[in-house]
């Protein structure tokens, strides 16, 4: 008779419904086990693990039968080691039911009923069972396939205890899976802690010294949701601000901890803590990142780290040095906020709606406009480093701004500037009134406005429209520019509390930009 058990797998970063069926006859010669349905190396793998766990947890397992194991759909190839638990409880169900010679010492009682069950977990040989990535996309897809109890490790217990709708089992060794099948009225489901403090903040924006001009920015930015990018000499604190942006931006909403979630689960790198995300994301790839790491991809296609970063911040210090190649990977997803990955094996679309926060330096020593150091670098230096910036990615900052040294006095001072906690109550308030005006339309915030949205909700005087002609046409801008300036002027308005941008707003939301002009040289 089949033993028949469900498990899932992920594919990109959605997960779907496995069938574990398992068929074990006795055969006059020494038996084997063959696993099809277009497994990978970790899957055919598991028939080393699984004989060995259970031999070594006192499960029966002779040596003369001849075992199927079918994973279906076949169509469609299964990853990791997760099929681990399932092939071996379905297994032993199936020696305790067709095998005749099982001695009385290992007898036991064979469950039933296990279609609402789904099962995933790797096995150790001594039958520990071990977490394993992408939990939380694949209790999303039991549920939805219509079961209703899952079981686990302890190590992703509170992964998959965030999905409505599934009681979760978390057992630490496939001796104590058998006996939540046989006696679940004995064991207690897991549930979630009522409260997962979020991490407390390390940093704080009162320990920058200075940079009033460059704290507004970040304000700005936070508040709606813009691209920065910062140029400065070595040591005036870009990215000492960059790494304090996480702490002035909303916590994230529901919806938005389950999207990053799942993305940082199929990763691996989702606190082993449990429960979702309680923090925006903030990655910062070094400059020596590929493409493939950035964007995502390889042989099984995975998310690289701008999806890692979905709705949150991507941080990119000393931006001339990465790759002219990989930054300019950069400029479709920065629009749509999704990528798409194409390869041979198939195409996945994950998504990346990020702020984009970049540093650079003005020239290649980092001293071009120094008063206290001398700049070394050639002019066709200057113009060859700044050309490693192409015109169009400049047009993905919705703000580019010159970060000036800071005053070697300055440093032995009280901090001068406001608390985090400061700031971010005003970013709060200005995301609560761009949430009302936008209700119901799917735009989270003033960077996400498209140009109709954007003409509706920021409109324009005459006399406004002609000074902001006037800007673009001085600073050399170009219609993509003219929409972002428009979008950090509709912030810079909902910060101060007003429904319609001024041209104080205007005039403040232009000087974001005027930096621009010099990095095109």
């Amino acid at each position: 008779m089949i033993k028949r058990l469900f498990s899932a797998a992920v594919e990109g970063i959605s997960g779907y419904e496995v069938q574990v069926e398992v068929d074990a006859r006795p055969v006059e010669d020494t038996g084997r086990i063959s696993v099809v349905g277009l497994p990978d190396a970790a899957v055919r793998e598991s028939v080393q693990r699984v004989t060995a766990a259970l031999t070594n947890s006192n499960f029966f397992r002779p040596g003369d039968l001849m075992v199927t194991v079918n994973l279906a759909p076949a169509d469609i190839r299964k990853q990791g080691p997760g099929f681990d638990l399932p092939i071996a409880l379905a297994l032993e169900m199936a020696i305790q039911t067709n095998y005749r010679d099982v001695p009385e010492s290992f007898k036991r009682r064979v469950p039933t009923g296990l279609d609402s069950w789904c099962f995933v977990g790797e096995l150790a040989l001594d039958g520990v069972v071990r977490g394993v990535r992408g939990v939380l996309p694949l209790a999303v897809a039991a549920r939805d396939a219509g079961r209703t109890c899952m079981m686990v490790s302890p190590e992703n217990a509170a992964e998959a205890a965030v999905v409505e709708g599934i009681t979760v089992y978390a057992v630490a060794t496939l001796r104590e899976a058998w006996d939540v099948l046989v006696n679940p009225s004995k064991f207690s489901p897991y549930v979630l802690p009522d409260d997962v403090p979020p991490l407390p903040a390390a940093v704080d924006f009162d320990e920058v010294k200075g940079q009033p001009y460059a704290r507004r920015a970040m304000e700005i930015a936070a508040a709606g949701g813009h691209n920065l990018l910062m140029c400065g000499s070595p040591g005036s604190g870009k990215s000492m601000l960059a790494c304090r942006l996480p702490t002035i931006l909303p916590p994230l909403t529901q919806e938005e901890a389950l999207e990053a979630s799942t993305i940082h689960s199929v990763c691996g790198q989702l606190p082993r803590s449990g429960g979702l995300l309680s923090y925006r994301p903030f990655r910062s790839p070094h400059h020596t990142i590929s493409d493939v790491g950035l964007m995502g991809g390889g042989s099984h296609i995975t998310p690289g780290e701008i999806s890692l970063a979905h709705h949150g911040v991507l941080f990119l210090d000393e931006l001339p040095e990465f790759s002219r190649r990989t930054l300019e990977t950069l400029r479709q997803p920065l629009e749509s906020g999704t990528v798409t990955i194409s390869r041979a094996s198939g195409s996945m679309d994950f998504p990346c709606a990020f702020m984009f926060i970049a540093a650079m330096n003005p020239c290649p020593c980092g001293y071009l406009g120094d008063p206290r150091h001398r700049c070394r670098c050639s002019p066709a230096d200057v113009v060859r480093y700044r050309k490693k910036i192409s015109g169009p990615l400049l047009d993905r900052f919705d703000m580019v701004i010159e970060v000036p040294p800071v005053d070697p006095a300055s440093l032995l001072s009280k901090p001068d500037g406001e608390s985090s906690a400061v700031i971010l109550a005003r970013v709060m308030e200005a995301r609560a009134r761009q949430a009302a005006r936008y209700a119901g339309t799917g735009v989270s915030c003033n960077a996400r406005l498209s140009s109709k949205m954007l003409r509706q909700h920021c409109p324009l005087t005459p006399p406004q429209q002609q000074m902001l002609l006037d800007a673009v046409a001085q600073l050399g801008l170009s219609a993509r520019a003219f929409d972002r300036i428009l979008r950090v002027a509709r912030t810079i308005a909902d910060l101060a509390g007003c429904e319609i941008p001024t041209d104080a707003h205007l005039y403040e939301a232009i000087q974001f930009r005027q930096f621009e002009s010099q990095l095109r040289g």
